[in-house]
């Protein structure tokens, strides 16, 4: 089986993943696209075709060219917000004057489309070898997501930072952390990671070592509050409604504090879930940093994917396309292919599970059950468990180890020409 795959990869080339991927994202936006503008007889439960961008033209202000956070409300944060009012832009020109939501997921759609290439681009760059190109090239994930939100932009933050970090780029790898965080909070995740490697740098003093954290810190700081503190003075109700909403949010239906909620297990206030699942998340983050420093704390940032894989299990909100924050770090430092098989059967389960779900309580078929989400979240957290443990005990891969530079010549011998 091996060998077939090699040989396969081996004819298309080096540029074998762009046609990949192109392949990929046309059957994303057909995934979505097919449903078109409106939506009739929980279409959008029944195919998944359901997208953010359907309901976001008309109530976000977004048919009208409003302005996110000046003129209209956005519970997104403020790079997400901009992306959408440049593809919402995008979609008034091309549709004209009849530009309506099906115009605005095609452009949502190509937006994405372009981020995906852009990581790729970053993976190709960084020297990352063809099968995980591949891996990220013909991702299921992409199908499901490439035009439901507007996750993308985070995760092409997220890609960036670890690979600046990878180079050894530590404040590069911490600003493009920060404004991640200002597209989707969670890259910010690896800016603990980032400072701790500081810290607890071998070979330098202690003066050197909290110098070092504290200009990151300031790093972080800077880059996050360029982009966000203007919106915030100027527009502060709706610039905040981000933070509020997710504060003030129950959870969804796959998160382990709704299921347990469903079944009786542990029902929970919204107050109570806040808590908990931050300190389940930081003891849990914690342990996970703790064991594997021994093995990465030379490189930290390569915990980042099973911190997020962690964050995502406890997290009080998993919606289905939060898989896609997690996919790329995977694709890049995954280390067990059964368990990163069976966590793309979890998403996909979890995924038509939860709409399907829906389309049960508007009377429609297929339907599914509160037990139907608790298996595909079973399955689905397994592998998160598995991911994690290979995370912390594995070798990292080998494309992840910089070599080093070659040794000069003699200073008795003449370097030779050419």
């Amino acid at each position: 089986m091996d060998q077939p795959v090699q040989k396969l990869i081996d004819r298309l080339g080096p540029n074998g993943p762009y046609l990949a991927l192109a392949l990929t994202c046309l059957f994303g936006w057909g995934f979505k696209a097919h449903c078109g503008a409106g939506w009739s007889g929980s279409e959008q439960y029944i195919t998944g075709c359901y997208s953010d961008a359907v309901p976001f033209w008309g109530l976000r202000g977004v048919a009208a060219g409003q302005v996110p956070y000046f003129e209209a409300r956005m519970e997104y944060p403020v790079l997400t917000g901009a992306l959408i009012w440049i593809e919402g832009l995008v979609a008034r020109v091309i549709g004209g004057r009849g530009a309506d939501a099906a115009d605005f997921l095609n452009a949502v759609t190509l937006g994405n489309a372009i981020l995906a290439f852009v990581v790729l681009e970053f993976m190709r760059n960084a020297g990352v070898g063809l099968r995980r190109q591949y891996t990220w090239a013909l991702a299921p994930p992409l199908v499901l997501y490439l035009g439901h939100n507007w996750d993308l932009l985070a995760v092409t933050f997220a890609v960036a930072a670890l690979l600046a970090a990878r180079r050894g780029a530590e404040r590069k790898a911490t600003a493009l952390a920060a404004l991640g965080g200002a597209a989707k909070l969670f890259p910010v995740l690896m800016l603990p990671l980032l400072g701790l490697g500081a810290l607890l740098r071998r070979g330098w003093s202690w003066g050197q070592r909290i110098g070092a954290a504290v200009v990151l810190v300031a790093v972080a700081v800077a880059a996050w509050g360029a982009v966000n503190l203007p919106v915030a003075a100027l527009a502060f109700e709706n610039w905040r409604e981000f933070y509020a909403f997710s504060s003030e949010r129950s959870g969804t239906a796959a998160s382990v504090w709704e299921l347990m909620a469903q079944f009786g297990w542990w029902t929970t206030d919204i107050p109570t879930r806040n808590f908990w699942s931050f300190v389940l998340f930081a003891g849990g983050a914690a342990t996970i940093v703790a064991m594997g420093w021994r093995k990465h704390g030379a490189r930290p940032w390569l915990l980042f994917m099973p911190v997020l894989a962690w964050f995502l299990l406890t997290n009080k909100v998993y919606s289905p396309q939060f898989d896609l924050w997690l996919w790329p770090m995977i694709v890049l430092t995954g280390t067990r292919m059964r368990a990163v098989v069976l966590f793309l059967l979890g998403d996909l389960l979890a995924y038509f599970a939860e709409f399907w779900l829906f389309a049960g309580m508007e009377g429609a078929w297929p339907s599914a059950t509160s037990s139907d989400i608790l298996a595909a979240a079973i399955v689905r957290g397994v592998a998160l468990l598995w991911l994690i443990h290979g995370a912390v005990r594995d070798d990292a891969p080998a494309w992840t180890l910089i070599p080093p530079p070659a040794a000069p010549p003699p200073e008795d011998r003449p370097t030779p020409a050419g």
